[in-house]
């Protein structure tokens, strides 16, 4: 028994005492808790809106009545955006621009990454001026254009993919990552075991990497789901053009002539008013949900890469 009692003991005495707050500490935390709770209601209730409102009938949203959650609950807008030929094939040139274009992205920059991170590159110092030059000034828009064409990659799909290789920041992020976080010994240790470069590189140095390649994996996706301007700019055809550039054309050029609303019934213009806020709220989400839940699954990911590889030396 005395045995017991003394080992009850020492866990009660192993536990953390509880740390009293002074009043100033409790009012920095209120403030702190009611400013981070304020800001996280204006990002979220944008997309609640939005998500509500896609899901509600349209005289619900053209009348103002959608606030929160959705009024007169109804998919017909979902059905109706499927109808749209448009949207498989803006869907089918996303992905495949987004999944060929991310691979290359992270695989140009992690060998840019690595060249750079070694301390005996001849011309290091050089080279990493010439890629921060890039990121203070660039040709601009008609330079661009007159290269894209004549390199033959106008109207192409590949010029959403090949131009844009390396994000000069997202390739210092993963220097420095190489630098601080992979020990200099391990490589020593590689070379005296008679490890190649390549065979480090993909063998050794990859794997450890996890976390800041899943970081900039997420930043070149995101990047390619929503590009659109690029293919504005260097895409005539529609069969090549993203799932955003439809959205675009929809949101912003879905509008009513005035021969049209003159023949109308002022109820014929407001159920096809409703209709059409209900098919942009409907586009939005479909557009918007696919790249959000990549985000889930490098989550663990995320902050340990950032801040691993956020102090650019």
């Amino acid at each position: 028994m005395n045995t017991v009692t003394q080992t009850k003991n020492l866990l009660a005495m192993a536990k953390p005492s509880k740390v009293k707050l002074s009043t100033a500490d409790k009012v920095y935390y209120s403030i702190v808790y009611s400013v981070i709770i304020f800001l996280t209601i204006l990002v979220l209730y944008p997309l609640i809106f939005v998500v509500s409102s896609s899901f509600s009938s349209g005289q619900a949203v053209t009348s103002g009545r959608v606030v929160l959650w959705p009024v007169e609950f109804s998919v017909e807008s979902y059905k109706r955006v499927y109808e749209y030929k448009v949207i498989w094939t803006g869907y089918r040139n996303t992905i495949f621009y987004t999944l060929v274009g991310t691979l290359w992205n992270v695989s140009m920059t992690a060998c840019a990454a690595f060249a750079l991170s070694r301390p005996k590159l001849p011309g290091r110092s050089w080279l990493m001026f010439l890629f921060a030059f890039t990121m203070l000034f660039n040709g601009g828009l008609i330079p661009n254009f007159l290269l894209i064409r004549d390199l033959g990659l106008y109207n192409s799909p590949w010029v959403l993919i090949i131009p844009g290789a390396i994000s000069v920041y997202n390739m210092i992020i993963t220097r420095t990552f190489f630098q601080n976080s992979i020990p200099a010994e391990l490589n020593e240790a590689a070379v005296v075991d008679g490890c190649s470069d390549f065979r480090y590189f993909f063998a050794i140095l990859l794997p450890l990497s996890k976390a800041v390649l899943s970081v900039i994996t997420l930043y070149y996706a995101v990047g390619h789901w929503n590009s659109y301007f690029s293919a504005m700019i260097y895409l005539n055809t529609r069969n090549y053009w993203p799932l955003q550039l439809f959205l675009r054309e929809i949101l912003i050029n879905n509008q009513f002539s005035a021969e049209m609303l003159t023949t109308m019934t002022d109820e014929e213009i407001q159920k096809l008013q409703g209709m059409s806020d209900l098919l942009k709220y409907a586009f939005i989400v479909v557009a918007t949900v696919p790249i959000l839940l990549v985000y889930p699954f490098i989550q663990k990911y995320f902050a340990k890469g950032v801040m691993i590889g956020s102090i650019k030396g």
